[in-house]
C-alpha cells in the first residue's frame, strides 16, 4: 500500500511512446465502449443526464437573451469540455479493466485523487479554448450584422439563412469552429485518459496527446468525425440522446487511449 501511494505521489514527465492504430481499433473502442455502458447502464445513466442539462440550460440562456447569435457556438463548443466530463467514465472503464468495483460511487475519484490538480489545469485549457471560440464567433457575428439587439428567434434564422452575409457566416464560421475542434481533439484525446491512469504532468499528457495525433493523424481524424456525429445524433432529441451517447464515447476513449499510448 505504501509503495502505492508514494508511486501515484511521483508525477512523471517523460513522454511514453505511442503506437499506430488502424479504423479496427476504432472499432473496437467503441464495441468496448458499449460494451462498458451496457454493463453500467443503470448507475451511470443519471450522471449522463448532468451533460445534457447544461446544453439545454445554455440553449434556453442564448435563446432568451442578448446571445442569440451565440446559441449554434455555446451548443457546438460545449463538445470541447467533453473530455471533462467524461473523466467519470475513464476512471470507471479503467477499474473495470483491472477488476476493481466499478458503480457510480467511484465516479468523481479522480477529482479527489493525486490527479485532481493536473485534472484542473487541464480542464481549464480546455475552458479557455472554449472561451476563446465564443469571444472568435461573437467577432465574426459582429463583423458581419454588428451589434444584435432584441432579435427573437424568428428574426435570427431570416437573418442567418435570407441573407448572403449569413451564408458566409455559416460557411466562414464552421471553417473556423473546425480549426478549434482539431486543436481541442488533438490536445484532449490522450490527455484526460492518460491522467486518469497515472501519476503524469498536465504538459507531459497533452504532449502524448499531440504525438499521439501526430502518429495517427487519418484514424485520429475520422475518430474525430465519428465523435461530432454521435454528439449531433445525441443532441437532435432536446440533448436527451447525450445520456446515452456520452458514456459510451467516454468509455470508448479510455479503450482507445489503451492501444494509442504505451503503458
Amino acid at each position: 500500500m505504501l509503495m502505492v501511494a508514494i508511486n501515484r505521489s511521483t508525477t512523471d514527465t517523460a513522454v511514453p511512446h505511442v503506437n499506430k492504430i488502424t479504423v479496427a481499433d476504432l472499432r473496437w473502442a467503441l464495441a468496448e465502449g458499449w460494451a462498458d455502458f451496457k454493463e453500467k447502464r443503470g448507475d451511470i445513466l443519471l450522471v449522463g443526464f448532468i451533460y445534457p442539462l447544461v446544453g439545454f440550460i445554455a440553449a434556453w440562456f442564448a435563446l432568451n437573451g442578448e446571445l442569440m447569435p451565440l446559441l449554434f457556438p455555446l451548443v457546438a463548443g460545449l463538445s470541447l469540455m467533453g473530455p471533462t466530463v467524461a473523466v467519470g467514465f475513464y476512471e470507471l472503464a479503467r477499474r473495470r479493466e483491472q477488476g476493481l468495483e466499478s458503480d457510480w460511487s467511484h465516479f468523481f475519484d479522480p477529482w479527489a485523487g493525486p490527479a485532481a490538480k493536473e485534472l484542473l489545469l487541464a480542464t481549464l485549457t480546455l475552458a479557455l479554448l472554449f472561451l476563446c471560440w465564443l469571444g472568435t464567433a461573437w467577432r465574426l457575428y459582429q463583423g458581419s450584422f454588428g451589434q444584435s439587439s432584441g432579435l427573437d428567434i424568428t428574426a435570427f434564422l431570416t437573418q442567418m439563412f435570407n441573407t448572403t452575409e449569413g451564408w458566409q457566416l455559416i460557411i466562414f464560421g464552421n471553417l473556423v469552429g473546425l480549426g478549434f475542434a482539431i486543436l481541442a481533439l488533438a490536445a484532449s484525446v490522450v490527455t484526460f485518459p492518460m491522467l486518469v491512469d497515472k501519476p503524469v504532468h498536465v504538459g507531459t499528457a497533452i504532449a502524448t496527446s499531440f504525438k499521439a495525433s501526430a502518429h495517427n493523424p487519418v484514424q485520429i481524424a475520422i475518430w474525430g468525425l465519428i465523435v461530432a456525429a454521435l454528439l449531433v445524433i445525441g443532441c437532435i432529441p432536446l440533448f436527451v440522446g447525450l445520456a446515452v451517447v456520452l458514456p459510451v464515447l467516454g468509455y470508448a476513449t479510455w479503450h482507445l487511449y489503451t492501444r494509442l499510448v504505451e503503458r
